[in-house]
């Protein structure tokens, strides 16, 4: 855990740490609401869409109007970025294409960016974070959010001497989900429409959470940032309660040791299971000798039956709450909270139906496509469709319910700037030897 040193407690104290952040959405509005409480940060800039709907995200979480009226507004993110005021960019707009650009013009810059954009970060992070070293300066998973909390437990085990079996996090899931549509996401989420509509709720970005594909994302991430690796046929989504966690992920249900893995909280009738790690992340490791099994039992650890597997899960996460833990590591130790190493895992558009020739692509969360995690060398094989880049291109032969599409399936815009920076990132990566 990120401790701040009494000499950089000194540091921030003389000048605060500049924040611009775009994108001023929900895990916006939720870094947002402690900054009035945080000593040593201070936000210059937030850049939106609309500067009224970021000014009254603010009021939302309680900022007085005289700290509001210390911040600029801009609807422009790269007049934020070239702000002299901002030392750390937050990317949190989930656009995977804005995403690229932002990170690559702050990168240009020489500032530290803090990707909560993990839909950028799976389409062409390996590429985005090579850059950001040669340039000098830090890119981030955002601390808070479930890729960079497993990330650290993964570190953990390993920093321990423990072999790491699984990682990953809980979600509620069902097969059927994989079909969900815009249409279906409050029924399949378990919200009330209504409620959805006064809170103003996305409902292709809710969806993207509940037909897999942001599962699918965030283990992506976190594959490629540790070397875990997901199995040939994507995410099983095993029922598990947290304190069952060795029984259910262990060498005789898991296809190898080393994997990253989604478990669901509800049984495949849609029962609830008591205990569930629905919001949770988890690591399950590995005594590495009768010693440490014995330590395991003196100290009351829950194992499997042979004495070996343990697990180590948190049962939730504060998404933009914890933020804070990514800014200061980036700007007063020049680390991340987790990032990628390497091409390991890529998530590619799936068909939900039969698409017909002529039908344009609508993204993650959409009526058409979900994304489905694949280890890279297949995606690459495969000639696979990232899901990234499954939007507003035109499908030009019918692809059938449940097949992966290829770039052969549509439309290619090779002007697309997105599309160009994942060909220069499959071009520096692909033949690369993978993590161990």
């Amino acid at each position: 855990m990120f401790k701040t040193s009494e000499k950089e407690k000194a540091q921030v104290a003389s000048r605060p740490v500049r924040v611009g952040l775009i994108g001023a959405g929900k895990f916006g509005s939720m870094f947002l609401a402690q900054v009035p409480t945080t000593d040593g940060l201070t936000v210059s800039v937030i850049a939106d869409l609309s500067t009224d709907r970021a000014r009254e995200s603010c009021r939302n979480v309680g900022w007085s109007e005289a700290q509001i009226d210390r911040v600029r507004f801009v609807n422009d993110a790269m007049s934020l970025i070239d702000s002299s005021d901002v030392d750390v960019v937050i990317e949190a707009t989930g656009h995977p294409a804005a995403g690229i650009r932002h990170a690559r013009a702050t990168i240009a810059a020489r500032k530290h960016i803090v990707m909560v954009n993990v839909e950028a970060d799976v389409l062409a992070g390996p590429l985005l974070a090579r850059e950001a070293k040669e340039a000098g300066v830090v890119y981030t998973l955002a601390y808070g959010d479930q890729p960079a909390l497993v990330c650290e437990m993964v570190e953990w085990a390993r920093n321990c001497g423990f072999e790491v079996v699984a990682a990953g996090k809980g979600t509620r899931y069902l097969p059927s989900f994989h079909a969900s549509t815009p249409d279906d996401v409050w029924k399949n989420r378990g919200v009330n429409p209504e409620d959805a509509a006064k809170g103003g709720m996305n409902a292709q970005m809710f969806n993207s959470f509940i037909d897999g594909t942001k599962a699918a994302i965030e283990m992506a991430a976190v594959a490629n940032a540790t070397g875990l690796t997901p199995a040939p046929t994507g995410l099983a989504f095993p029922p598990a309660a947290a304190d069952d966690l060795v029984n259910v992920l262990n060498e005789k249900t898991l296809h190898h040791r080393g994997q990253v893995e989604v478990v669901s909280s509800v049984e495949r009738d849609g029962s609830v299971i008591p205990g569930n790690l629905r919001w949770g992340v988890y690591v399950v490791f590995e005594a590495p000798n009768d010693y440490s099994m014995r330590c395991f039992r003196e100290y009351g650890v829950k194992t499997d039956e042979s004495g070996k597997l343990a697990a180590l899960y948190r049962p939730f996460h504060l998404i933009g709450l914890e933020l804070n833990v990514s800014i200061f590591a980036a700007a007063l130790r020049n680390e991340s909270t987790g990032g990628p190493e390497g091409f390991v895992a890529d998530v590619v558009a799936t068909a939900k139906r039969d698409i017909a020739a002529g039908e344009v692509l609508d993204g993650e969360g959409g009526y058409l496509v979900w994304g489905k995690l694949m280890p890279a060398a297949q995606s690459l094989a495969q000639g696979a469709l990232p899901i990234g880049l499954a939007s507003r291109w035109k499908v030009v032969r019918p692809v059938k319910q449940g097949a992966v599409l290829t770039w052969d399936d549509v439309e290619v815009d090779e002007d697309d700037d997105a599309y160009q920076y994942r060909c220069a990132m499959e071009r520096e990566f692909g033949l690369e030897p993978q993590l161990a």
